[in-house]
């Protein structure tokens, strides 16, 4: 895809409403919002506190077709991004704080952690138009997982008491080793279209931003802002299967496996003839059958200039001027 040039939110932007993650609670969370929102007020920029997800679909609208929205910053990890990713129109800019866990959106787009650094991200005001997802209805950014990853990640958050570490993933993983049996998956890719195909694996994911935990990385050469899926697909179902695919993607071989099918899609559907559950970007997502189509375009992200740079070189960023 050749990049058009980056252009800049209007100077006259100037508010910045900040979502922080309902968890961070009064501890370091906390503190870091309260730098972020010094070092934009340091920046002549008028930085604002929303609690209230319910509140932020109204207020930002009305703050854009004021002509004073700058951004609407989601702080806290990838879960916090999805909820306001549900909640904003297309169009209004999205600007990450990481404070979670992986923060694989923030990775990807090498946002900097630092309050200070985040701030110099969000006043240069420079936008990138990504692809997102629609999943029966609900919107993701990064991926959907279905089989043995989602069913550790529904372990996790049915069990779960405060703060997520990597270290809370332990019990769920074991939990899973012991009692997930793999049913079979179908996935149909294109259903009713010219496309249609039909595979049948007991792993699915379904890449939309090329990040994964750990670094993994399911679908080499995807990209965030072509107007399709990447779908990585293991046909075979058990534990010590898991391990194999496991050890294949860390060094990348998987593509050369006969029983993996990578394959690129804008629609799909992936059935089960049993309660499968699936995870949209790390959090649960419900059970099957599941419908999902990409939405080119769908977020208007700022990130930080070095990597529309990088990006703008190799020609795959898509940045559309305001």
């Amino acid at each position: 895809m050749t990049a058009n040039q980056p252009t800049r939110i209007p100077a006259e932007a100037d508010e910045v409403l900040i979502v922080p993650n309902a968890k961070a609670g009064a501890g370091p969370g906390h503190e870091r919002v309260e730098r972020l929102v010094a070092a934009l007020a340091a920046r002549q920029l008028a930085p604002r506190i929303v609690r209230d997800l319910a509140a932020i679909a109204e207020l930002a609208a009305e703050r854009q077709r004021a002509g004073r929205l700058r951004a609407v910053v989601a702080a806290g990890g990838d879960g916090t991004v999805a909820e306001v990713v549900n909640r904003i129109a297309a169009g209004i800019p999205l600007a990450v704080f990481p404070l979670g866990t992986e923060n694989l959106l923030a990775q990807y787009i090498n946002m900097p952690r630092g309050a200070v650094e985040a701030a110099q991200v969000i006043a240069a005001g420079q936008i990138v138009q990504q692809d997102a997802g629609n999943a029966s209805g609900r919107l993701f950014v990064l991926m959907v997982g279905c089989g043995f990853d989602a069913e550790v990640v529904r372990r996790l958050h049915d069990e779960r008491d405060g703060h997520i570490s990597r270290w809370s993933y332990l019990k769920p993983i074991w939990e899973s080793i012991r009692n997930y049996d793999y049913p079979e998956l179908r996935i149909i890719c294109e259903p009713g279209g010219p496309d249609e195909r039909s595979i049948v694996a007991r792993f699915a994911f379904v890449i939309n931003v090329p990040r994964y935990a750990l670094g993994l990385q399911f679908t080499p050469g995807a990209e965030s802002d072509d107007g399709l899926f990447n779908l990585c697909a293991l046909h075979r179902g058990s534990f010590i299967d898991g391990l194999r695919y496991f050890w294949h993607v860390v060094f990348q071989s998987h593509p050369r496996l006969e029983d993996c099918t990578l394959a690129t899609a804008r629609r799909l559907r992936i059935e089960s003839d049993r309660p499968v559950p699936y995870e949209l970007d790390g959090d649960p997502g419900g059970i099957l059958p599941l419908d999902v189509e990409i939405l080119p375009g769908r977020l208007t992200l700022l990130v930080p200039p070095e990597w529309i740079e990088r990006r703008c070189a190799t020609g795959s960023a898509s940045v559309t001027p305001r």
